[in-house]
């Protein structure tokens, strides 16, 4: 399949609009003072408003929707993409994308026909679910990440073309990887991840970095087969009631992941009361705790603080991820490990 990714055709922009880059970011911004340390991962400028691309992806036989968040300012930005979970979209995880775009990153969430919400949309409330569970199949996971692969062919074309909006924008050396649920099934498969019969075919070279959103131990061998091999610093954020409704995943074997890795920084949070759908931007009609709103200002401190740390370079960032600046925004009953090698 990757073979295909050569002969994409490449669409021009659809629909280009403004939106705020303040949204839930700004109003959860706070001042973190570290030992006279001067890093906020969760600064933004209050006067900056995210220019936001709506695109498509042509590949061999399947159009791929995405939705790219622009940071200010006209010069090459590191990139970073999202994979939605299961039935949703590129517009999901708005918060994120505004944040990161805010940040100073080109924020790149990818929406994978098959698994979106085409899925359920048309479909009787009584059959909703049903359908959810077909689509979470393994021609769907193959079929994302190939997308994967293809939006980053793609994206590299459109870096090079003289009077695309994105021409010159995407620093290409520096790409993060993340999503949640499935997104974050997909997420581990194109970032190291090895499997029975695919080894580490699926694993794309040009991603240094990957944030998991709910992640998943594999349903074949073990964690340590899977995740042993991983070479890139992986992030990880899990709750401690984060049950997936479709599938048997619980928030015990979210925890498998973490002990495997073993050959990268890796760092997981784990979120007290954090159902599953605290990862996104709204609750889901079977949740029975009220949202905490500073799961949300957690997700947005750590994701920005990891992708300055290991994407960019910054050693502040570092500092503040592996000290005491981390905890500083979680909650005492929240969970914080990390292994720096």
């Amino acid at each position: 399949m990757r073979s295909s990714r050569n002969r994409q055709a490449i669409e021009p922009v659809k629909r280009e609009y403004e939106s705020s880059a303040l949204g839930a970011a700004a109003l959860l911004a706070t001042t973190v003072s570290l030992c006279g340390a001067s890093y906020d991962p969760l600064t933004v400028d209050s006067s900056f408003t995210s220019r936001q691309l709506e695109l498509t992806v042509h590949a061999t036989d399947r159009d791929i929707p995405v939705r790219v968040y622009l940071p200010a300012g006209a010069s090459a930005a590191p990139v970073v993409l999202f994979s939605h979970g299961l039935g949703g979209s590129r517009s999901g995880n708005a918060f994120l994308g505004q944040h990161w775009a805010a940040r100073g990153y080109v924020a790149v969430f990818v929406q994978h026909p098959g698994s979106d919400t085409s899925v359920w949309r048309d479909k009787p409330v009584s059959e909703r679910m049903d359908s959810m569970r077909e689509a979470a199949s393994l021609q769907n996971f193959m079929l994302r990440a190939h997308d994967v692969h293809a939006v980053l062919d793609a994206l590299t074309s459109w870096n090079s073309e003289p009077h695309h909006p994105l021409a010159s924008r995407l620093n290409l050396e520096k790409i993060g990887m993340s999503g949640h649920s499935f997104g974050a099934v997909t997420t581990e498969a194109v970032s190291g991840e090895k499997f029975p019969t695919l080894g580490t075919t699926l694993t794309d070279p040009r991603i240094k970095a990957a944030i998991a959103f709910s992640p998943s131990a594999p349903k074949r061998g073990t964690p340590q087969e899977a995740f042993g091999g991983v070479k890139i610093p992986w992030l990880l954020m899990t709750g401690t009631k984060d049950n997936s409704p479709i599938g048997v995943v619980d928030p015990k074997s979210r925890l498998e992941v973490y002990p495997a890795l073993k050959g990268a920084p890796k760092y997981q949070v784990v979120l007290n009361n954090a159902e599953h759908s605290a990862f996104t931007d709204r609750a889901l009609p079977g949740d029975r705790e009220p949202r905490n709103p500073n799961h949300h200002r957690v997700m947005l401190a750590l994701t920005a603080a990891f992708w300055d740390a290991y994407l960019r370079g910054d050693k502040e960032a570092l500092a503040w991820l592996n000290g005491a600046g981390a905890r500083s925004v979680l909650e005492p009953a929240d969970q914080w490990q990390l292994a720096v090698h």
